[in-house]
């Protein structure tokens, strides 16, 4: 008996070790492993793993466990406690990061480390049944939304030289979700154990997450020429939007370096750093965040809107968790599919690419309005999944190659401040409107193509120096 444990021992730790040289020759692919880039997406699945559990152990407690009326209104508080870290995100986080720049991989350890603290304080809590699992959730998510920023602001440090700003940001976000299922199975199977186990399991993998913080190279915390980066505004610039830059490594580089002169040339001033919006950087960023504010709230209203239509009436003759199940999955595994070909797909034109995720939502809430069922349903979700995560990773690389290293930590927290409100609001519109399936799929419908056809204006008034580029 002896000498099979031990064999059995031997097999699971080659096993193990096995899996995780592979996962490391596919994260390490293509340069990454040199570059540091490899570290953040291993980085970036432990975060997405803990978030997950947490999760898990807060949908037992919201949703599940109440019928639909009392459900919809914890859900109302849920949501609007998610906006409560966006009020401090946009004018706190965002430049108190950008000026601590060289406390980066402190910055997310330490989000790591209090995520830890929350989940370990809130297993009394859920326990409990106590109303104080809200404030805890609260800080769960500013803590999250804070790693979040500082991971877009370092990815640009990291890309290797043959790899896009579009592509290194999906693998990033791949592993994030793959981590997610892989770490919703497990938060799944501890949750039969106790409604607490999920968050011991995410205690314990926040903890990981903190010393992998501190693996991430030392060139992320370098704020080398970070300070004389000038940000014209549009009156000082003269022109619509800023010059553009391919997304490769090479010339992120190069117009990096042309972003830093000793002095402003004469004549041209510069606004300040601090007031800087969004806005002045280009009507490219502009319109990526538009279009992809709108992916962003059908994904919040689908998941909502679903979740209690399909609890009250499921389609098909399914039971209201199978029908449920199918919905949520094509979402998950959109969600997926878009960051993989995110990662493919050698993009230099993220305004292009974004409009047609528009148009595609748009197509597919329209079929799902006119021919409402479980199939043409499903279609939206996974449609709605593949879309919202194309647009975000074509957001980024805008912000990426447009926005200057001194203010792009503020320009990522405004820009999550707004994507989360566009989550929100269309989550609130699914809680509200009544539970009747055209009546949804329709609104959504009108709400695209509306849109779009902002999307479309906006992308053929680009310069011709911005817009109209080619997808290679």
């Amino acid at each position: 008996m002896h000498r099979g444990a031990s064999a059995t021992a031997r097999g699971l730790g080659h096993a193990l070790h096995g899996t995780g040289r592979r996962i490391r020759r596919a994260t390490s692919a293509e340069g990454a492993g040199e570059s540091g880039l490899a570290k953040l997406i291993e980085l970036h699945a432990v975060n997405s793993a803990g978030d997950m559990m947490i999760t898990v152990a807060l949908a037992s407690t919201i949703f599940f466990s109440v019928p639909t009326g009392e459900a919809r209104g914890r859900v109302a508080l849920y949501l609007l406690i998610t906006m409560a870290p966006f009020v401090l995100l946009a004018p706190v986080i965002g430049p108190l990061l950008d000026r601590l720049p060289s406390g980066r991989r402190s910055a997310m350890a330490l989000s790591m480390l209090v995520r830890a603290a929350i989940a370990w304080m809130m297993t009394s809590s859920i326990a409990g049944g106590g109303l104080t699992v809200y404030p805890e959730a609260l800080g769960v998510l500013v803590a999250s939304k804070a790693y979040g920023v500082v991971r877009s602001v370092v990815v640009p440090r990291l890309v290797p030289e043959r790899v896009t700003l579009v592509k290194a940001n999906s693998r990033v976000t791949l592993a994030g979700l793959l981590a997610t299922g892989v770490a919703g199975a497990i938060g799944g199977g501890l949750h039969l154990i106790g409604p607490t186990w999920p968050l011991r399991g995410a205690f314990l993998v926040y903890l990981g997450g903190a010393f992998l913080a501190f693996s991430l190279p030392h060139q992320v915390d370098l704020a080398k020429g970070e300070a004389r980066a000038l940000l014209h505004g549009p009156a000082a610039a003269g022109t619509a939007g800023p010059e553009p830059v391919s997304l490769d490594k090479e010339s992120l580089h190069r117009d990096r370096s042309a972003a830093e002169p000793e002095e402003p040339p004469p004549g041209v001033t510069t606004a300040p750093a601090a007031k800087v919006g969004l806005r002045t950087v280009g009507p490219a960023v502009v319109l990526a965040l538009s279009a992809e504010g709108t992916l962003r709230g059908l994904s919040g209203f689908l998941t909502f809107f679903l979740a209690f239509l399909l609890r009250e009436h499921p389609l098909a003759g399914l039971h209201p968790t199978e029908a449920l199940g199918i919905a949520a999955g094509a979402l998950g595994i959109g969600n997926a599919l878009g960051t993989a070909l995110g990662s493919w797909l050698r993009s230099r034109a993220p305004e292009i690419l974004v409009t047609l995720m528009l148009t595609f939502a748009a197509a597919a809430a329209l079929a799902a309005t006119l021919a409402y069922g479980m199939l043409t349903v499903t279609l939206l979700a996974g449609t709605a999944g593949i879309t919202q995560s194309l647009g975000k990773v074509a957001l980024d690389a805008l912000i990426q190659r447009d926005v200057p290293e001194q203010v792009r930590t503020s320009a990522f927290a405004r820009s999550e401040t707004l994507m989360q409100l566009t989550w929100v609001v269309g989550g609130g519109l699914g809680i509200v409107l009544p539970l009747v399936g055209q009546v949804g799929m329709g609104t959504a419908a009108g709400l695209l193509l509306l849109s779009l056809a902002f999307a479309l204006r906006g992308l053929v008034r680009l310069p011709t120096r911005v817009g109209r580029p080619h997808l290679a």
